[in-house]
């Protein structure tokens, strides 16, 4: 199953990406087509099946962070997840443009859904325990983060940012979240 993700994940990084076949992605993993059919019927089936086990890697990743941060402060906690965040999509940038791509034409709605209940879950139950401040609606709180933070991540991919750019980038969502944070402590 790897190789046949991987081998999608090549075809999906390279020019030509809208070329993408079953029978391209079954010769670059080395197995034959009939095998490629038995996990996944169509193309459609194999690049939903590559999301799905992107977003559970990723949960897997953010629900980690957040076990991590339990009683630190709200700052240290929220440097915490922009930090894993940005790291998990930039180790291989070209993945994440490709895989965002690939999604266009899918609904993945059941997958963001999945995706969005485990990291609302995890980021508010670490933001539940900050050692130093209390929220009033901490689930208000941990929506207007989490959208920040991963709104701002996609768009830079969708831009193609430059590393400069990206690097940027990255500080000033750190530095407007920690003044989000500020200013709800001062309200």
């Amino acid at each position: 199953m790897d190789a046949i993700f991987e081998a999608t994940i090549q075809l999906l990084t390279r020019p030509g990406a809208e070329n993408l076949t079953t029978t391209r992605v079954a010769e670059r993993a080395g197995v034959s087509v009939g095998t490629l059919y038995q996990y996944f019927p169509n193309k459609q089936a194999l690049i939903y099946a590559l999301n799905a086990r992107y977003l559970e890697a990723l949960a897997e990743r953010i629900e980690a962070t957040c076990r991590a941060q339990e009683g630190q402060t709200a700052k240290n906690m929220l440097k915490a997840l922009i930090d894993t965040y940005w790291q998990a999509k930039t180790e291989r940038p070209e993945v994440t443009r490709a895989l965002y791509r690939s999604v266009a034409d899918l609904d993945n709605t059941a997958l963001i859904e999945t995706f969005a209940h485990r990291v609302d879950a995890a980021t508010t139950a670490m933001f539940s325990s900050a050692s130093d401040t209390e929220f009033a609606n901490l689930a208000e709180v941990n929506l207007t983060l989490v959208t920040v933070i991963f709104g701002t991540v996609r768009n830079a991919f969708e831009r193609g940012l430059d590393t400069d750019a990206a690097d940027g980038l990255h500080g000033q969502l750190l530095l407007m979240c920690e003044a989000y944070l500020s200013a709800l402590a001062n309200a």
